[in-house]
C-alpha cells in the first residue's frame, strides 16, 4: 500500500522509520498532539484524487489513526475509499521480546489521560486487576506524566503479589530496543518512558530463564 501511494502522512518519527519506502513520494509530517490535523489533511488529499497512506505505529486500529480517520470522513460526508491495513501492535511486539506473557486472557490500557479522564482509567485498572488479567500498559510515563504509572502500580499491588513478574520493553524491535524483566514491587525502579510498554503478569505468570511466560494451561 505504501509503495502504491503518492503521499505519506504521519507523525514525524513514524514516517522516518519507513524512509526506505518513501523515496520519491511527498511526505506530510507533523508533531505530537496533531492527530486530527493529520487525518483531515490525509482525507483532503484523498478527496483531491491522490493515493494517500496515513501512517500509524503498530496497528492503525489499536491506539492508532484508523478510528479518527473514519469519524472525520463521516463527519465531513466524504465518500472516499478507505482501506485499513493491519499491523503489529506494541503489546504484541513487546510480548515477543519478553517471551510469551500474553498467552491467555489479557487487557491493554493506556495510562495517558489526555483523551480519557483519569478516573475512568482508574476504574478500568481496578477491574483488570481484580479479574487477575495480564495487563499491557501503553503510554506508561512521560516527562509530564509520572504519577499515573505510580498509581497504576499501587492499584495492581492491591490485588496481586509484589513478586508478580513484570516486563518492560522500550523501542521494541528497533536498534534502541531495551528489554527488562523484574517484579511488580520493583517496577518503578526501571527506566520507563513514552516509548516503553509495560506488561504486568497475573497470578500464573512466571519467569523461565530470560523469558516471561503466562501458561495457557496445557498439560506438560
Amino acid at each position: 500500500m505504501i509503495e502504491q501511494s503518492d503521499v505519506i502522512v504521519g507523525y514525524k518519527r513514524y514516517v522516518q522509520s519507513i524512509q526506505d519506502l518513501t523515496t520519491g513520494k511527498r511526505c506530510v509530517v507533523s508533531g505530537m498532539r496533531q492527530e486530527t490535523e493529520r487525518c483531515r489533511e490525509a482525507l483532503r488529499l484523498v478527496s483531491e484524487g491522490w493515493t494517500v497512506s496515513l501512517i500509524s505505529s503498530g496497528d492503525p486500529g489499536v491506539y492508532g489513526m484508523a478510528g479518527l480517520a473514519l469519524e472525520l470522513a463521516v463527519e465531513e460526508d466524504l465518500e472516499i475509499p478507505i482501506e485499513i491495513v493491519p499491523g503489529v501492535t506494541a503489546a504484541n511486539s513487546a510480548a515477543a521480546a519478553l517471551g510469551a506473557p500474553l498467552m491467555l486472557d489479557y487487557a491493554t490500557i493506556s495510562l495517558s489521560d489526555l483523551l480519557v479522564p483519569w478516573d475512568t482509567i482508574v476504574r478500568r485498572l481496578e477491574a483488570v486487576a481484580a479479574a487477575d488479567l495480564v495487563v499491557a500498559l501503553y503510554n506508561p510515563r512521560s516527562r509530564q506524566r509520572v504519577r499515573q504509572l505510580e498509581e497504576a502500580v499501587e492499584i495492581l499491588l492491591r490485588y496481586r503479589a509484589g513478586s508478580t513478574p513484570v516486563g518492560v520493553v522500550t523501542a521494541a524491535h528497533t536498534d534502541e530496543e531495551r528489554v527488562e524483566i523484574s517484579d511488580l514491587e520493583h517496577l518503578l525502579d526501571l527506566e520507563i518512558g513514552m516509548r516503553s510498554l509495560v506488561v504486568s503478569g497475573n497470578s500464573k505468570t512466571k519467569t523461565l530463564g530470560p523469558w516471561l511466560v503466562t501458561p495457557r494451561g496445557y498439560a506438560l
